[in-house]
């Protein structure tokens, strides 16, 4: 195989399909990336075997054929190489040949019959979404996503879309965000729990697309934008009810400036250390939030912010850095806190979009 390719179009694609390297030193072939030529473009491929990237660019071939490269490696020559013509040529036996302008580095290669086939998936439909909204709600979401494995079904997003409504939805048990929109002209239905890290990496890679097109299958999930593939597993199993977790009323109110609380929050946290709470007490005769923290044998923060207040006084507690999480990902100059009890999950809302909800478990005052 001998291909010449941009630099930059070739980075791209190298990027975008470097999402699927795995780092499984068991399975050597896993970290590498298939680059085969068909109809004048260079195809790439990549598989950790749960997740599965194709992506293309227009090449001008020499010599149709087929490679594996490692990914990683490849990925940074590419990057450091100048803005000119790469050329790969793999007519040396074991290895190839990476050349541009007057740099030229001979990689070894993986044989290709090693590399898994690339999933063939049938849907029944695929629904067609804009980028710029599906990538914003993933964003929002995803900070909720848990980390922890023992617990398959939280470490998805839940992905709703009926009725011309998206409505994407995670939680880690500690807090839960959920945030929906209505998209004008989508036709078809669908619920479908996506691994977190496999959408947030769509999200990132589309966000250059007008469009994400999503089908699911039996036990797969399948992303098309622009010239790339990405295809996942679902998570099997029942997302919570989440909905019976959200509380239908609240006993207090507050609307306050959200970069005003979130520049205060970052503050006041500096002294919640070694996971100590911060804790947030209303006042509302005198019109004021007052945030504290206090790390023993380190020291103590307090700051008073000036609020809009309804219902009754109030002392809550909350992790600092979940609180932050919120507070970045909610929408508008001004957002609302909702509380029942000190005991009950508080809840963040954007004050101008009531179409996004974070809620958040306390922490026992003690």
């Amino acid at each position: 195989m001998k291909v010449s390719v941009a630099r930059g179009e070739l980075l791209e694609a190298l990027s975008a399909v470097s999402k699927g390297l795995s780092t499984r030193t068991t399975l050597p072939i896993l970290s590498g990336i298939h680059i085969s030529t068909r109809d004048g473009s260079l195809v790439l491929q990549s598989t950790d075997l749960e997740i599965s990237i194709k992506t293309k660019t227009k090449a001008r071939i020499e010599d149709a054929g087929q490679t594996v490269l490692p990914g990683k490696l490849l990925t940074d020559i590419v990057r450091s190489l100048p803005e000119a013509a790469v050329t790969i040529d793999t007519s040396s036996t074991g290895s190839a040949i990476v050349t541009c302008g007057q740099s030229s580095f001979t990689v070894k290669t993986l044989s290709p019959e090693d590399f898994p086939k690339f999933p063939v998936i049938s849907t029944d439909e695929m629904i067609s979404l804009p980028s710029s909204s599906f990538s914003k709600i993933v964003h929002q979401v995803s900070k909720a996503v848990s980390r922890d494995e023992t617990r398959p079904i939280l470490t998805g997003i839940l992905v709703v879309i009926e009725e011309g409504m998206l409505r994407m939805v995670a939680t880690d048990s500690y807090r839960l965000c959920l945030r929906e929109t209505t998209i004008e002209g989508v036709a078809g239905s669908l619920e479908v729990v996506i691994p977190g890290r496999g959408i947030e990496d769509v999200a990132r890679l589309a966000a250059s697309s007008e469009q994400v097109s999503l089908g699911v299958s039996d036990n797969q999930v399948i992303f098309q934008f622009g010239e790339t593939v990405f295809i996942s597993r679902r998570i099997e199993g029942s997302f919570p009810n989440y909905r019976q977790l959200i509380p239908k009323d609240h006993q207090t109110r507050v609307v306050i400036d959200r970069a005003e609380f979130s520049e205060a929050v970052k503050r006041v946290s500096l002294l919640a250390q070694h996971n100590a709470p911060l804790r947030v007490a209303v006042n509302t005769a005198d019109h004021i939030l007052t945030l504290t923290a206090q790390t023993q044998d380190v020291g103590e923060a307090k700051e008073d912010i000036e609020i809009s207040p309804v219902g009754e006084d109030v002392e809550i507690a909350f992790n600092h850095t979940y609180l932050m999480d919120g507070i970045s990902v909610a929408e508008g100059e001004k957002i609302a806190i909702e509380i029942v009890s000190p005991l009950k999950p508080g809840i963040l809302k954007s004050v101008d979009n009531s179409e996004f909800i974070y809620l958040l478990m306390p922490v026992r005052l003690g």
